[in-house]
């Protein structure tokens, strides 16, 4: 009879009380792991929880009462051509950036470490400017006496300057140009992991190089292409200075709604209830995606 088994007089032998030792020992070191962990715990909670809670507690206040008027005011067609306006720009955003950054990306990943690293400077160089220079030089470009309007009517492309800014149009370029590199990296990660014996295989198989290219490359660069569309989406759901400089106050997004319920109106009700909102809209995309895909992995996760 081996060691640590019943021997039918009730007896478990030693091996049970080793295994009974292991599990306090394991259950010890869980307590010290915890204990040891929860004043970074409590700062987390404090520091990210405890802003959102009140911003959640605020939503439902008008006027010192509870109530549930800023959230029906969102009914209002105002309010709904803002949320509309919103996606609109965010989606539109989005689709250019993964239209636009997935060659670059692919160039990158197949080409050498010089080349690709004087690439990647030129992806990085936006980081290195601020946000609001940034903006205020597409201003410039692209206002009636810009740059882009003189080439174009000296190369009699156009009669008339184009309205390039003070719109939709202007608020999108200047919002693709900011997200462009946050699409660009994680798709980069991706591409880097595909091993190329795949298409090297399907073409042995016969595959032409496109046919390869759409049928085994493509599909396993997905999971970058979902990482960077998320995360350019998400960040355009809140962009506040782009849309605020070239949008001219002729584009509102919620984010501007925000800071205007905010800081010109004084209701923080209405701003905060359109915070949670925003907030909810961001979990929901994360909880919809993860039920197609692993959005873990997605990020380098395993």
């Amino acid at each position: 009879m081996s060691a640590g088994t019943n021997d039918g007089l009730g007896y478990a032998g030693p091996g049970t009380d080793n295994t009974r030792a292991q599990a306090r020992i394991e259950r010890r070191d869980s307590f010290v792991s915890m204990a040891l962990s929860f004043p970074a715990l409590l700062l987390v909670v404090v520091l990210i929880f405890g802003p959102v809670g009140w911003l959640l507690g605020l939503s439902f206040v008008d006027d010192g009462h509870f109530s549930l008027a800023n959230y029906q005011r969102m009914l209002a067609p105002a309010y709904v051509s803002i949320f509309t306006q919103t996606f609109q720009i965010s989606i539109m955003v989005t689709v250019l950036a993964v239209v636009l950054a997935y060659p670059l990306a692919y160039l990158m990943s197949q080409c050498s470490r010089t080349v690709a690293a004087l690439l990647m400077i030129g992806v990085m160089l936006p980081f290195w400017t601020s946000l609001l220079v940034r903006t205020y030089a597409w201003m410039v470009v692209l206002q009636r006496r810009g740059i882009i309007n003189e080439v174009l009517q000296w190369l009699h492309i156009t009669d008339a300057p184009l309205r390039l800014v003070n719109n939709m149009t202007g608020t999108t370029i200047g919002m693709l140009h900011v997200m462009l590199p946050f699409m660009i990296l994680p798709l980069l990660s991706s591409l880097r992991q595909i091993d190329l014996t795949y298409m090297n295989a399907a073409s042995n198989m016969g595959a032409s190089p496109l046919r390869a290219f759409w049928t085994v490359y493509f599909p396993l660069s997905l999971p970058g292409v979902f990482a960077g569309a998320i995360l350019v989406f998400v960040m355009c759901l809140g962009f506040y200075v782009t849309p605020q400089l070239l949008g001219g106050g002729k584009v509102i997004m919620m984010s501007i709604k925000i800071q205007q319920n905010a800081a010109l109106y004084f209701n923080w009700g209405a701003a905060s209830a359109l915070g949670v909102v925003l907030l909810v809209i961001t979990l929901g995309l994360f909880v919809i995606l993860g039920r197609f895909a692993r959005v873990e992995s997605m990020f380098g996760g395993k």
